[in-house]
């Protein structure tokens, strides 16, 4: 509450931040894809913490449980799986770190059940629902929260029938307690209602919620999706149907849903489904007048009608953007003109591609951000590259190269193209394996000590990273430790980027 001045007194208000702690450092370096930073920097806060207040402390509990959101967020679930389960086996001191064991054990089941260890992960919820139960007590929404991601699991593992039990306990007693996460159960609910093909109304209620509830939902329900099932469509049109008319074609939960059946929509082939979605959006933007969130979403309309096989609409579209994006800054109008550019290519039209890379390599100069330069740099590159340019393909492949993350998706296309430029060839698109090996080697020997490795070879056999390493001397248990650490990051950093490739 702010103060009030006595009298005649005067106050100085000032703003009081909070320092960032360090896992909000870390999902910042996550946001950025440096996901080696990320770990080592929680991976160092654990090691401070078990020096200062003992392993198995309440502490040491909690930078574990943050080291393993950290790693499931990278894709190592196993490693997570190990440090959540290190953070529940500290013996709870008081009612605090007893709250914290139950959201401990809360995480262990879903980072098991995103490993796909299907029966661990329902022994491990199933016992967090009672340990809830018992802390809490069957009125306290505390208890909601462990119904939900059981209910959840018991759905993916085909008992529907006990699935909706759960979450209809989850949905009454969150109802009942006027708590905001209700929405997320009425998403599941509705999951669960729309798989057993019941024909039941999916919402019921929502006129007793407000808007912002509502709102919510819609999120929900695009999280709770099986992206690979096809019936999830019609599951999420009844959803779009739902929230636009209650909230509105312009309300943001609206355009979010129609953003998510657009994107459901490319993983299922439904091209056409792509493209309409699209146009709504594109043209709730256009009427509000968000023009850079307008320019954003005509880009994916051409890239939708590209890959429909409409290439002639996709390169209209990309004009329009490329009008739109002229109010904005030079990054927006260097990513159309960037798009633009590699879309002409695609075509076959040589001579506007080769201008529109170059306007973008010349509109990313005037701006403040490495990435766009080197994004634009490579694309125009790989065009001179193709076009048996050498000599002018270097130097522009050197100024992106020189400026970009090292690990980024584009400056591994860009550092194998050079490559091949270097040696007289016209194309690198081969040697994008190779690349990928050197990136992850020179990932591995700069987070090692010195002294430590006599001999790393990284190559690419069936798909995978085949390592092979040679020490010097034998690890203390520490640098063994490390070691794996090191290797098991590298592969969580590198294994998307291969998989992009193949």
């Amino acid at each position: 509450m702010p103060a009030r001045a006595a009298g005649r007194q005067s106050v100085d208000f000032r703003p009081v931040t909070t320092p960032p702690t360090p896992i909000d450092v870390a999902f910042a370096l996550l946001r950025e894809g440096r996901m080696g930073d990320a770990e080592n920097l929680v991976t160092r806060e654990l090691s401070a913490v078990a020096d200062k207040h003992g392993e198995g402390s309440a502490p040491w509990a909690s930078a574990q449980s943050d080291l393993g959101t950290v790693l499931l967020n990278t894709g190592q679930h196993d490693r997570a799986i190990e440090c959540y389960r290190r953070a529940v086996s500290a013996a709870p001191r008081d009612h605090e770190s007893r709250k914290d064991q139950l959201t401990y054990r809360l995480n262990l089941g879903l980072a098991l059940r995103m490993a796909g260890r299907l029966d661990e992960a329902e022994a491990e919820l199933r016992q967090g629902a009672q340990d809830r139960l018992a802390f809490y007590g069957r009125e306290h929404a505390g208890y909601a929260f462990g119904l939900e991601p059981l209910a959840d699991l018991l759905l993916r593992r085909g008992n529907p029938g006990e699935a909706r039990q759960v979450v209809e306990e989850a949905v009454a007693n969150l109802w009942r307690n006027g708590h905001e996460r209700v929405a997320s159960a009425l998403a599941l609910r509705a999951v669960i209602v729309h798989a057993a093909g019941s024909g039941e109304p999916l919402f019921p209620g929502l006129s007793q919620l407000p808007d912002e509830v509502v709102a919510q939902i819609g999120g929900g329900v695009v999280q709770a999706l099986d992206d690979g099932d096809p019936a999830s469509m019609s599951l999420l049109t009844a959803t779009v149907a739902v929230i636009e008319e209650r909230l509105g074609p312009d309300h943001q939960a609206t355009l979010n849903a129609l953003s998510a059946q657009a994107n459901l929509g490319r993983g299922l082939g439904d091209h056409a489904g792509r493209v309409r979605a699209i146009e709504r959006v594109l043209g709730s933007y256009e009427r509000q007048g968000r023009q850079e969130a307008a320019v954003m979403a005509a880009l994916g309309l051409a890239m939708a009608q590209g890959e429909a096989g409409d290439a002639e609409a996709g390169l209209a579209t990309y004009a329009r953007a490329h009008a739109k994006a002229r109010a904005g800054g030079p990054e927006l109008r260097s990513q159309v003109l960037r798009n633009w550019g590699l879309a002409l290519k695609e075509a076959g039209q040589a001579v506007p591609a080769e201008q529109r890379l170059t306007e973008a390599l010349s509109e990313a100069r005037r701006g403040a951000d490495h990435d766009t330069v080197g994004r634009a740099g490579v694309a125009l590159g790989l065009f001179l590259q193709h076009e048996e340019r050498l000599p002018e393909a270097r130097v522009v492949l050197e100024e992106g190269l020189a400026v970009m993350d090292p690990v980024h998706p584009d400056a591994l296309v860009g550092r194998s193209h050079l490559t091949a430029v270097l040696d007289g060839r016209t194309c690198g698109c081969g040697d994008m394996e190779s690349t990928i090996a050197g990136a992850f080697r020179e990932f591995v020997l700069t987070r090692l000590p010195a002294g430590l490795l006599d001999r790393l070879d990284v190559t690419i056999v069936d798909g995978d990273f085949k390592i092979e390493v040679a020490l010097n001397r034998d690890p203390t248990e520490p640098e063994l430790e490390n070691l794996n650490a090191v290797f098991q990051t590298a592969q969580a950093e590198f294994r998307s980027r291969l998989t992009a490739t193949t």
